[in-house]
């Protein structure tokens, strides 16, 4: 037996000698006593004084005494025991079952139920009870509500998961961070900056929200932790802070979910007038620092690591509706999806090519498949001269290169330059033509490849944003020339 148990029976042992019964009789008792005692030796003594008593009178008269007081002593114990009972042990004895009921969470522990004849003593005393009782579970419903009210609104804006932990520790708060191996998601959206100059500011921010809400469910229902919300892009991690086995292929099922879930959004936005939004998504594994981010005066949940910015790198080599994972994603994954052929790109800053591969599915146990269009597989020859304007950033270069397209669909373009640009550079292009008195927008589009045609050297783009009307025309063309 444990000294806690020990002391436990002990506590328990002095609780039953020392309960209010049994003081209030012990405390009657021995003042009975003592006030029948000195009775009895006055007697006594009293008797010796004032008769002529011999011995053995003496000794008789000292014996009725003694049983006279013995008999008193009972009567007092028996009728006060009553009394005690009934008028004050009952009610007390309610009160204490009440409070062993509290302690077990017994939702009856607030009210007790005290006999009619209750003393007015008790009765305030089991009122004053119910009214702590009320000022402690309101204060503890106010808490619980608060506490939900933060996890809450800190969770739109944190992980839940990350909300329990900072606020389950004082320890949550402080700055730093622990070295983990992550699967890092980066999504980004092709063409929003036109869509953004193209509409009102209020529709933009409408759009944008109701797109970071459908990804949000989608990265929160296969586990995702959102790290930020970068404009347009989400920043995800896999792995941190609640970690699973398979948080890799996790992530990789979750981009071509997220993929799919677009093409679903983009059915609505079509009818209420939007353009369509195009995504690309980048996902690699690597070790980064993950905990608190900043100063005290201002501070982030986040990561930080080289895993991040190849993961930027990654999603940059995407056009519109692809998913690419980078070679320690495809090396944990690769019993498990379905991918194209692996790709290179030889990028600023890198030291060797960045090797990344397009999945196109992941099989069981997620059994999700990249739904592709068969739009950019053909085209209609078609010459239409353009200028265009190489992006870099946010900003649109000045200089302005001529070219004619060869062939057209409503996502991509291979066309014809004065001088071909690199791979994945960013370009503005505009028609010079008109047709049908209907006259081109900007269009926005990415440099996929360098081809050979014939003897020259060509550009393949892929259009990452298009007025819906130029899309439209661009449809017409392709339905006429099938």
């Amino acid at each position: 037996m444990g000294n806690e148990e020990v002391h436990m029976q002990t506590a328990a042992g002095k609780g039953s000698r020392d309960s209010v019964k049994h003081i209030l009789l012990k405390g009657v008792f021995w003042r009975i006593l003592i006030i029948e005692g000195i009775l009895l030796v006055w007697s006594v003594f009293y008797m010796l004084v004032t008769e002529d008593a011999g011995g053995k009178d003496l000794l008789w008269y000292s014996l009725r005494i003694v049983l006279l007081v013995i008999i008193i002593i009972l009567f007092m114990m028996v009728s006060l025991r009553s009394f005690l009972t009934k008028k004050v042990i009952t009610s007390l004895e309610a009160i204490a079952q009440a409070n062993r009921k509290l302690r077990d969470d017994d939702p009856s522990a607030r009210e007790v139920v005290l006999p009619a004849d209750t003393p007015d003593e008790i009765r305030q005393i089991a009122d004053s009870r119910k009214q702590m009782l009320d000022t402690i579970f309101k204060v503890s419903e106010e808490r619980l509500h608060l506490m939900n009210f933060i996890k809450d609104t800190f969770g739109r804006y944190l992980s839940k998961k990350v909300v329990e932990e900072i606020l389950a520790s004082p320890e949550g708060r402080k700055i730093g961070g622990q070295q983990k191996t992550v699967t890092i998601l980066m999504s980004d959206l092709r063409g929003f900056t036109y869509m953004s100059e193209n509409n009102d500011p209020e529709k933009v921010v409408t759009l944008l929200n109701r797109y970071l809400e459908c990804m949000s469910k989608v990265l929160v229902s296969y586990g995702g932790t959102i790290d930020e919300f970068i404009g347009d892009a989400i920043l995800a991690i896999f792995g941190v802070p609640e970690a699973h086995a398979d948080d890799t292929v996790r992530a990789v099922a979750c981009g071509i979910a997220m993929q799919n879930a677009l093409k679903g959004l983009n059915a609505d936005f079509a009818k209420e007038g939007f353009p369509p939004l195009e995504m690309g998504i980048g996902i690699n594994t690597g070790q980064v620092v993950v905990g608190n981010i900043g100063s005290e005066v201002r501070m982030k949940y986040g990561i930080v690591g080289s895993a991040v910015n190849v993961a930027a790198r990654i999603e940059a080599n995407t056009t519109g509706g692809e998913v690419f994972v980078g070679e320690s994603v495809f090396e944990k994954v690769k019993d498990l999806v379905e991918v194209e052929k692996v790709r290179t790109a030889m990028m600023k800053g890198l030291k060797r090519p960045l090797v990344y591969y397009p999945v196109k599915a992941v099989n069981a146990p997620f059994d999700v498949k990249l739904h592709t269009s068969d739009a950019r597989e053909n085209g209609i020859p078609i010459h239409l001269p353009f200028h265009c304007w190489v992006i870099e950033g946010e900003r649109v270069g000045e200089d302005r290169i001529s070219g004619k397209t060869l062939t057209i669909n409503e996502n991509d373009i291979v066309a014809a330059l004065e001088r071909p640009l690199d791979r994945l550079t960013d370009v503005k292009l505009k028609f010079d033509f008109c047709s049908d008195a209907h006259c081109f927008d900007e269009i926005y589009a990415k440099v996929t490849a360098m081809e050979r045609h014939a003897t020259d050297t060509v550009n393949r783009f892929a259009i990452t944003s298009i007025n819906p009307a130029d899309r439209a025309v661009l449809q017409k063309w392709l339905q006429a020339a099938a």
